[in-house]
């Protein structure tokens, strides 16, 4: 088996809330979450009806009960389903792709501020995280380029 076989191809992933799905298992995890949740409802709904006292109250412990089944399905699903995320560490990644993502940082918050105001918490994690040097670089060349830009205009 190669390396294409085993990836799955790239149509069937997509992106929601900032993660990768495959688009197959997230069919089955969605059928999964309701039927699981569903059936603890349904469960604890009959189950309650005799035993507690207003009809009120039952509803509302078998709808606990079907929040706890979305908790099972997730746990389900999870040991069914594999990440589909590829985590590269270290300098293997693109330089290009963390400009990218340093400049959307920027334009989204309106700068990055300035590295002299972070606590030494902070700058001891991102040392830990070995993304100081990619933060303190960034700055100069952000203030590099407004100023050609300024100049330009």
């Amino acid at each position: 088996m190669n390396a294409e076989e085993a990836t799955p191809a790239r149509w069937r992933l997509v992106e929601i809330w900032g993660d990768t799905a495959d688009l197959g298992h997230l069919a089955w995890s969605i059928a999964i979450g309701v039927a699981v949740s569903l059936a603890g409802y349904l469960v604890a709904s009959r189950v309650l009806a005799g035993t507690v006292g207003t009809p009120e109250l039952a509803r509302a412990y078998a709808m606990l009960a079907g929040l706890g089944g979305c908790v099972v399905s997730g746990l389900i699903c999870a040991r069914l389903f594999e990440p589909k995320r590829e985590v590269v560490e270290g300098a293997a990644a693109d330089p290009r792709w963390r400009e990218e993502v340093l400049a959307e940082l920027a334009a989204e918050h309106g700068g990055l501020g300035s590295m002299d105001d972070l606590p030494p918490v902070v700058v001891r994690e991102m040392k830990e995280l070995e993304i100081h040097e990619l933060f303190a670089s960034y700055e100069p060349r952000a203030r590099r380029a407004e100023g050609v830009e300024g100049a330009a205009q």
